[in-house]
């Protein structure tokens, strides 16, 4: 009888064992589209940041790297600061993140610079301690057990995520591509519309499902192209 009853406690949700567990498998569970990413406060090569303060109300893209002085992150970091122009008409803000410590990204970002004709002026995180990494799972241990992979999130001004994407260590990212989605990401929060393979900025979108064909036509003064009753397609709304 003793066992029963111990065995029905603990099968309780409220019981503290269980709640004990419940709650560091949410802590430690990846991010998914549409949670709020957490907050921190890290030392960069610009100086001291609390992240929510540094994006302010806008788009934030935050990357990490396995570790310094290593040749695809070298390309990617001076691609980005050679796309500065395009991600700040885009109100977005970039940083990046990697477990070496600030000495060390001082000296690989004359590195970079040097190698890739750029100058890479936005923050590079310090996260020695593993903190960043650690709360945006950045470490993937079938991975490695010490550097992050690259993984790369893209945060809306409500701080929410919107996009996430985990490259293995021998891909550089395509950081045209996270400019396309942000385009994407830009417009399809402000319209219904959704954007389709392949879009590019310019080019044709699809009506959301949750419009009627009807207020489709109402709405969108530029046209509504009918392929489908599922399926139609109207000039990128926010262009003259």
């Amino acid at each position: 009888m003793l066992k029963n009853v111990l065995e029905n406690l603990l099968s309780k949700e409220h019981h503290p064992v269980n709640y004990i567990c419940n709650s560091l498998k949410l802590k430690f569970m990846s991010l998914r589209l549409g949670d709020t990413v957490p907050n921190f406060t890290a030392e960069t090569t610009e100086g001291v940041i609390d992240f929510y303060e540094f994006l302010g109300d806008g788009w934030g893209v935050l990357f990490s790297h396995p570790a310094d002085y290593t040749p695809v992150c070298t390309t990617e970091l001076g691609k980005t600061a050679l796309l500065k122009h395009e991600f700040e008409k885009r109100n977005v803000k970039v940083l990046a993140v990697s477990v070496d410590p600030l000495d060390k990204h001082y000296g690989w970002r004359e590195d970079i610079n040097e190698t890739q004709n750029c100058t890479v002026d936005f923050p590079i995180i310090a996260d020695a301690n593993k903190e960043v990494a650690g709360l945006y799972d950045m470490i993937h241990p079938n991975s490695s057990e010490t550097f992050t992979v690259r993984s790369l999130f893209i945060i809306g001004p409500d701080k929410k995520l919107k996009l996430t994407l985990s490259y293995p260590a021998s891909t550089g990212r395509n950081f045209v591509e996270v400019l396309r989605v942000i385009d994407s990401l830009q417009l399809t929060a402000k319209y219904s519309v959704a954007t389709p393979a392949d879009w590019k900025h310019g080019e044709d979108v699809i009506v959301v499902p949750a419009v009627s064909t009807e207020d489709a036509l109402k709405k969108f003064q530029k046209g509504v192209n009918i392929i489908k009753p599922y399926l139609r397609y109207t000039p990128q709304p926010n262009l003259d």
